[in-house]
């Protein structure tokens, strides 16, 4: 009866509102925009991602006036989260329940997170902003609404969408719900044996035949949640495809071995023609020079005894000897009358 008589009241109330008309005109729309319907399973953790747009002013006898929020409210199960409702998380109050944490602010994101969700939170929530005007205050009644659910059925979908795998490839196996489960452990089994691993994906690979068998998973919470078998088969790879791996490999270092070879002849070859060429122009610079006139005396060294006795040079029968050596460039017809190199060679031996 109670309840009949609150939603009579609310009717009345909306009537008289709009009976009444607004006192106040805004310059723009307020929105709160909620997430779909979400299913949880119990124990999660559950993020409600919501955004706002408040008044930003109001509009009074022609006068404008500013707002802002100055107050931000998540209740449940309530159509206005107004004056004393109870609430989840109220921005104002110091004795919020820990289980609900505000991920939001006071200018455009109302996102709610509820942690460790409870058969109590199988409810709507709605998001309500204050402002320092009651001309600011706004609900958007529709909400969001949460199912949690006690025992769901875990499914497992491969990365491959196939059981029948080959040696030494991988494979990554998910353990999902129709229901969010964020924060819970997954446990895994092959064979009924558990697994190590605790995450949503189990990673498998490189594969061999000890990773075939029957896989399955559920929450770490609760055994009731375990899903149907997945079988995968882990096939040995054939005979001739590691010929033909051999084959390759081997064909593809002799091709790379012999381009080596065939690099290194031609720095070889390049290197020796240089090498011609040098010793080339270093003889034609030597038949392109104009000989020096080199002047050359050689004198024996005088005998001790003949040097003591000067009187005797008289006796001494000089020879001297001319020799005329021209040099002709090669290739090139030099005029008879050009000055010829000479070498005077004198040599003087004493008798």
């Amino acid at each position: 009866m109670a309840v009949w008589d609150k939603k009579i009241l609310w009717s009345f109330m909306i009537l008289l509102t709009g009976a009444v008309g607004q006192p106040y005109t805004y310059p723009g729309n307020v929105t709160v925009n909620y997430p779909g319907p979400v299913c949880a399973v119990k124990g999660s953790t559950v993020t409600l991602h919501c955004t706002f747009t408040p008044h930003k002013s109001f509009i009074k006898d022609g006068r404008e006036y500013p707002l802002r929020i100055i107050r931000v409210v998540w209740c449940k199960n309530h159509e206005i989260c107004q004056g004393s409702t109870p609430s989840v998380y109220d921005s104002k109050s110091d004795t919020n329940n820990p289980r609900y944490q505000y991920l939001g602010d006071k200018k455009g994101n109302c996102t709610l997170q509820i942690r460790d969700i409870r058969r109590e939170d199988d409810a709507t929530f709605r998001f309500r902003m204050e402002t320092n005007h009651s001309a600011g205050h706004y609900t958007v009644t529709s909400g969001v609404k949460v199912t949690v659910i006690d025992d769901p059925q875990m499914t497992i979908i491969s990365s491959r969408n196939q059981s029948l795998i080959r040696e030494g490839q991988t494979e990554t196996l998910l353990c999902i719900s129709s229901c969010s489960f964020h924060q819970l452990e997954v446990t895994w089994f092959r064979d009924d044996h558990a697994l190590s691993e605790s995450g949503p994906a189990l990673q498998l690979g490189p594969l061999t035949a000890e990773d075939s068998g029957n896989y399955t998973c559920g929450l770490k919470t609760n055994s009731k949640t375990r899903s149907r078998l997945y079988e995968v088969r882990v096939e040995a790879a054939e005979e001739g495809e590691s010929d033909k791996v051999s084959l390759i490999v081997g064909v593809v270092f002799g091709v790379l071995l012999a381009l080596g070879a065939l690099i290194l002849g031609f720095f070889i070859f390049k290197r020796k023609q240089e090498a011609d060429k040098d010793q080339r122009n270093v003889g034609g610079d030597v038949g392109q020079k104009s000989p020096d006139n080199l002047y050359s005396n050689i004198l024996p060294h005088a005998e001790p005894d003949r040097l003591s006795h000067p009187q005797e040079t008289g006796r001494d029968v000089e020879e001297i000897s001319y020799a005329a050596v021209q040099f002709k460039h090669k290739n090139q017809a030099r005029p008879v009358e050009e000055e010829e190199a000479v070498i005077y060679s004198s040599v003087a031996n004493r008798g």
